[in-house]
């Protein structure tokens, strides 16, 4: 076999290995990807490392397998998932404290451990913008309390961004639950012992509301119930005082058995009555069926896919999600942001609609019979009076009977400059196409909690039924619909910039949504363009369901949209390869390339025959594409 000339997979291979090592687990599936990292009951997921190996990106990849190991090691799922709070917050201040315990017992294990996760550490609160939080408002409480834990717990300094987060709350986390903390060095290595003093933490931060039942004495009360139900006879006749067979003596086995044959006796003569009238009465509408109805499918692309809970989800509009004065607040810092990128965002749809126009002013059929004076041919007339008039008639061009959806991630990986890009590309696009008498609709998905939101606490109280399916609640946001004009929904893509809006990303189910939208246009010719900086990723459902789900329901929904073909589909990948999941696309390395991508994709698209189908291959380079027939 030939040895591979990259010269990361030794380092990959070696990484791997002490992984495993490390988490005591020698069967852990290791990848690498350009895809966030993540870890499943028999897999992990690690940052791609290239061949230039850089320095960052080696200690990354370090941090990312040390943390994921020893969280393998040192936790117990069934044990966390027993005390785990219900409430949102209450649930993100409990699983932070959680993987500080297992970074902070193997760190005083393992020192070396402790470099490689501070190394993590400073690369995730850099890319948060954590260094330039000046208030705690801003600053993520729940982080905050895990890095406060860890650094108590292994007595090391954090990194920059991530100390300037501990800081801005460790006097009110201290000032509430100091107490507590006191007890920490005694609970580090017990993970029940922690569970509870987590919990009696968060009590102590203000939100002993969210905990929900102690799961302690909850496990109490259940046991004197069932003592209580097995002193009790459960049968529907009473007992023969003089039978000395029926007393307390009785099996429980029997007296199981005995109510058991009482309900299916009960339940047979309800049915032998039901039958009796059927003809005559039907089933009043609050009657539940004999057996329950099919659930409605959920996707078309796959009847398989399931989702827990849709009453949650939301499709709003930007409006409805911040009052007028935001929303131009919000706008004007968005400008603010970009200026220096506006002018050559600018210069790109200019020449776009050059393109365009440039089409228009071609497009008339000469000689005709009626229709607008051909102004060029009256010197043939006043020559010659007998030379009939000519007409010209402007021809119905493709691009002016269509429709393009923007459909932009609003994920919390797109946090700071990457949406700020995104967001000014799609106005200015907008604001072009609008010119061309192009009708352009911009749409946002995101969800609407970190971690699964009501969805979650709903699969909670019901005892954690297995496959859940999609668990957590979708928010899809109308940005601009296609027939609203361009400057009345100026103001709307500044919510973007609003804090706290950009969370997880489910894509397939907001491509399904983009393109119903999109479909039920009137207009001849549909583009799709999708615009995202990675695969579909929600920790609430991956943590339940096989790793592949959301991934797998994205690749289903493009099938079904590209076989269809009632509207041509195009993606544009920021930093991550789409080109494995769409036919048409892009990938850019830079973000600062988005807006010559998007413009070169949609100018591709008008100058080719749509009729013709032209399939378009995705490079991975700054927005240039490649089309063959």
């Amino acid at each position: 076999m030939a040895q591979s000339d990259n010269p990361s997979e030794p380092f990959k291979k070696a990484l791997a290995e002490a992984t495993r090592v490390l988490a005591n687990d020698p069967d852990m599936s290791i990848s690498y990807s350009v895809d966030p990292p993540g870890m499943t009951n028999d897999s992990v997921r690690l940052p791609q490392v290239s061949r230039r190996m850089t320095a960052s990106e080696v200690l990354l990849a370090r941090g990312t397998a040390d943390a994921y190991a020893l969280r393998r090691r040192f936790h117990n799922e069934a044990t966390h998932a027993r005390y785990v709070p219900q409430g949102q917050m209450a649930r993100d201040i409990y699983d932070a404290l959680e993987t500080a315990r297992c970074e902070a017992v193997g760190a005083r294990a393992m020192p070396g451990t402790a470099g490689n996760i501070d190394a993590k550490i400073a690369v995730e609160a850099d890319r948060r913008g954590y260094a330039q939080i000046d208030e705690a408002s801003g600053a993520p409480l729940a982080v905050a309390a895990g890095y406060l834990v860890r650094h108590l717990a292994t007595g090391r300094d954090l990194p920059d961004a991530a100390d300037n987060v501990m800081k801005l709350w460790r006097e009110h986390i201290e000032h509430d639950a100091g107490e507590t903390l006191q007890n920490l060095d005694d609970s580090l290595r017990d993970q029940t012992t922690f569970a509870k003093l987590a919990r009696q933490i968060i009590e102590d931060l203000g939100y002993g509301d969210q905990l929900g039942d102690d799961p302690d004495n909850e496990e109490d009360s259940q046991d004197e119930a069932s003592s209580s139900e097995d002193e009790q006879s459960p049968d529907t006749t009473p007992p023969d005082e003089d039978d000395p067979d029926q007393n307390e003596e009785a099996s429980p086995e029997q007296s199981q058995d005995e109510t058991q044959d009482a309900a299916d006796a009960q339940v047979s003569m309800d049915d032998m009555a039901d039958a009796e009238n059927a003809d005559e009465t039907d089933m009043p509408d609050g009657d539940a069926p004999l057996e329950p109805p099919s659930a409605p499918k959920v996707s078309e692309a796959d009847a398989n896919y399931t989702v827990y809970a849709t009453e949650y989800d939301e499709e709003i509009r930007a409006e409805d999600l911040a009052e007028p004065v935001e929303l131009e607040r919000l706008r004007a810092y968005l400008d603010q942001q970009l200026e220096p990128l506006k002018g050559a965002v600018s210069r790109l749809a200019n020449k776009l609609q050059r393109r365009l126009q440039a089409k228009q002013s071609r497009s008339w059929e000469f000689d005709r019979e009626e229709g607008i004076l051909d102004a060029g041919r009256l010197a043939r007339v006043v020559a010659n009076p007998t030379t009939p008039l000519s007409f010209k008639v402007e021809k119905d061009m493709e691009f002016r009977d269509t429709v393009v959806t923007l459909l932009l991630d609003n994920s919390g990986s797109m946090r700071g400059r990457p949406i700020s890009i995104a967001a000014i590309c799609a106005d200015v696009l907008a604001r072009t196409l609008e010119r061309c008498d192009v009708k352009v609709e911009i749409l946002g998905f995101t969800t609407r909690a970190w971690k699964g939101g009501q969805s979650r606490e709903a699969w909670l109280n019901a005892g954690r039924p297995q496959q859940p399916g999609r668990l957590n609640d979708l928010r899809h946001i109308i940005y601009k619909s296609a027939d609203a004009p361009w400057r009345r929904t100026r103001p709307n893509l500044g919510l973007m910039m609003k804090e706290g809006l950009l969370k997880e990303n489910i894509d397939g189910e907001a491509l399904e949504w983009a393109h119903r939208r999109t479909v039920g246009r009137p207009e001849a010719r549909k583009i799709l363009m999708v615009i995202s900086d990675g695969a579909p990723v929600d920790d609430s459902t991956l943590s339940v369901n096989p790793a592949n789900y959301l991934e797998k329901h994205l690749r289903d929904v493009i099938a079904m949209v590209e076989k269809r073909r009632a509207v041509e589909l195009i993606a544009i990948g920021i930093g991550h390869d789409v080109t494995r999941y769409y036919d048409r696309a892009v990938t850019i390395t830079d973000v600062e390339q988005l807006a010559g991508a998007m413009t070169e994709q949609l100018a591709g698209l008008f100058d080719s025959d749509p009729r013709a189908r032209a399939r378009v291959v995705g490079m991975k380079s700054g927005g240039s594409l490649r089309r063959t027939g």
